[in-house]
């Protein structure tokens, strides 16, 4: 059967929705009664009156020809009406205006004398038996209310109208499209097919996950193969791995492979400071993935929202766990013709509600560890595309001193050597570049401190403790290089390459790292008597896997094969408070008995050890003061080859691990 794109029917923007959130409730009538009275209000004010404005010469000839039926006076002025209609043309027009008809008018007294005279002969007309009545005269007070009085007054009802009628035109259903619309809308980021170019061959280093991943593409190409026989696809798919190790880049590469949208949004996005914010813009999301079907939604952090339910002291009925509870709602809802993906990603697996994870929510977990070492070859081959290298670059080099770094790790690896061949000016970057880059990223930047020689003589020494007891230590990494040079907030490090990439580790290895964790320690107590501050790193490194050794990894012959949680298991949930310890105070007592033993035994061999080599772990000081780095070379040339070491063979380790010296 042919394979054909899926097809987009036409829609409105922003989901289908009437834009700007209209079609709710009509206008109210009492809303449109009160705009119109303001507005005939002031209409009112700022219509051209009636009246007629005359000089006062003009008028004083109608009164002496009592021809003045009425007369309202304010101040020096005057407005009124005539018994019979005149004409008057204004002098100062030209001649040919037409005459105004006067029947109303206003007109301004010179004085307020004349004002008195005027108001005197009116008072004085005496009409006989079928004479027209007496002028009727009204003397009004001026008024200080004039039009800016009558806006400033009505200027604060009509904002208020306005707000109301704003209000209840977008307040429709709860949140949804009204005044907190911005707020309940779902953030998603919407990513066109068209502008999706990621594809599965940008994702090096991964091909398990993308094995795992091709039948999702398949299914969003041609659904109609797998509902022939009646297959369900996945609902929703978990990405889990470290951070940095390409989850997100996957979920978008499953999306330009397959040519559908992609909605993206971070967990974080949906909690806000309104109860029931969250589970809207929930709503809204899948509402909109629905409408846009086929199509990717992908959650990124799922944990920030999806953690267990019920945890903490104060119980569950929060604004996260009722967004949590509309996402376990929305998927229970999605039916098998939907054709909408959920991708989540997350680096903490542990702590997600059991409801989550369960068959019919994300079916399909799958793993995205860091890569091999022929991924990260292939990882830096993607990121060095478009950087001009140098002859000497060998990528296979690199892979095999970068063990443990992520696909985001390579990729600021790569950049950083960039900038540092940028930096000097160079062309093209060179083996040299990636060395300081890795350096830089594994140890730190370099200080410029001025330390006195009395401090550099002890790093030199405690670093040197730790060289040659790996140096002579077998089973124990072996040692890549050893520097003075302060980086980050080391005031040494040395650095080990192993020879082998282990996926296990046994009892004896472990305690061979204790040896070479406490050896600088040791080189302290060996030529000073005085231990410093220095070891507090190496302490708690070496503590750590004493108490891994006795609780966990059954190495412990008075504890036992046992398993004990440990405390640090649920910092954040509240569960330490409620659950109770599973060993006894006795047990307790004995762990930490045991570490204690573990750890002195090992200071004890690294001293001896050192004790027995006093003269190459002098040599050794003295030339690292000198020189500040040395190399796996420089240290065979002074103290011979390394204990255990294969003949005429190159390291066939893929891991790179430094012990960082953290002097207080």
């Amino acid at each position: 059967m042919e394979s054909r794109p899926p097809q987009e029917s036409p829609r409105r923007p922003n989901g289908g929705r009437k834009p700007n959130g209209s079609g709710g409730s009509p206008t109210p009538p009492w809303l449109w009664l009160l705009l119109i009275l303001g507005f005939g209000v002031i209409f009112w004010q700022f219509t051209p009156k009636t009246e007629v404005p005359v000089p006062y010469s003009w008028f004083y000839d109608q009164v002496e020809h009592d021809n003045v039926k009425s007369l309202i006076l304010t101040g020096t002025e005057a407005r009124g009406e005539l018994r019979r209609e005149e004409q008057y043309k204004d002098p100062s027009s030209s001649s040919s205006t037409t005459p105004k008809k006067v029947i109303k008018f206003t007109t301004v007294f010179p004085t307020e004398h004349d004002v008195d005279e005027v108001q005197a002969k009116l008072r004085k007309r005496e009409h006989g038996e079928g004479a027209p009545p007496a002028p009727q005269i009204e003397a009004v007070a001026p008024s200080a209310t004039n039009s800016l009085v009558w806006i400033t007054l009505l200027l604060p009802t009509f904002v208020i109208a306005a707000l109301i009628w704003f209000m209840m035109r977008r307040a429709r259903d709860q949140f949804d499209g009204g005044i907190l619309g911005s707020f309940v809308k779902s953030p998603a980021k919407r990513h066109d097919r068209s502008k999706q170019r990621t594809t599965f061959d940008e994702v090096a280093g991964l091909e398990n996950a993308k094995s795992e991943l091709q039948e999702i593409v398949e299914f969003l190409k041609s659904p109609e193969k797998f509902q022939r026989l009646g297959g369900r696809i996945p609902k929703g798919v978990l990405l889990i791995g470290p951070p940095g190790s390409g989850k997100t880049l996957l979920a978008r590469a499953v999306a330009g492979e397959a040519g559908v949208p992609f909605f993206s949004i971070s967990g974080s996005e949906f909690i806000q400071m309104f109860v029931g914010v969250g589970a809207s813009r929930v709503r809204d999301m899948f509402k909109q993935a629905k409408e846009n079907s086929p199509c990717i939604l992908f959650i990124d952090e799922i944990d920030a929202v999806g953690r267990v339910r019920g945890a903490g002291l104060g119980g569950g009925h929060d604004e996260r766990e009722q967004t949590l509870n509309q996402i376990l709602t929305e998927m229970d809802g999605f039916s098998p013709n939907e054709s909408v993906i959920v991708l989540a990603a997350t680096n903490r697996p542990d702590v997600l509600d059991p409801a989550l994870l369960r068959p019919g929510r994300f079916d399909r977990h799958v793993t995205v560890d860091r890569p091999t070492r022929k991924g990260r070859h292939d990882i830096l081959k993607v990121h060095t595309r478009a950087i001009p290298l140098s002859a000497d670059v060998d990528l296979d080099s690199i892979a095999r001193g970068t063990v443990g770094m992520s696909g985001a790790d390579l990729a600021n690896l790569v950049n950083e050597a960039a900038l540092l061949a940028t930096r000097e000016n160079k062309d093209k970057v060179d083996m040299r570049d990636f060395d300081a880059a890795r350096d830089k990223i594994l140890m730190g930047a370099k200080r410029e401190e001025i330390i006195t020689d009395k401090e550099k003589r002890l790093t030199a020494y405690h670093e040197s403790g730790h060289a040659l007891v790996a140096w002579l230590t077998p089973g124990a990494d072996p040692v890549h290089k050893v520097t003075i040079i302060p980086r980050g907030r080391a005031l040494g490090v040395t650095q080990f390459l192993p020879e082998e990439e282990r996926m296990l580790i046994n009892e004896s290895e472990v305690v061979a790292d204790l040896t070479v964790a406490l050896g600088g320690r040791a080189a302290e107590r060996l030529v000073y008597n005085d231990p410093t501050a220095g070891a507090a790193g190496d302490l708690k490194q070496a503590t750590r896997l004493a108490r891994m050794m006795v609780t966990q990894w059954g190495m412990s012959d008075r504890v036992g094969p046992v398993f004990f949680r440990a405390s640090e298991e649920h910092p954040f949930l509240g569960r330490e408070m409620s659950e109770t310890r599973d060993h006894s105070e006795h047990t307790a007592q004995v762990i930490d008995e045991e570490i204690a033993r573990i750890l002195r035994e090992a200071d004890e061999r690294a001293y001896r050890l050192l004790e027995e080599h006093r003269d190459e772990l002098e040599r050794l000081t003295e030339a690292l003061i000198e020189r500040e780095v040395l190399t796996v070379g420089e240290i065979e040339e002074l103290i011979g080859k390394r204990a255990g070491a294969r003949p005429d063979s190159e390291p066939a380790s893929d891991e790179v691990a430094a012990s960082i010296d953290n002097p207080v």
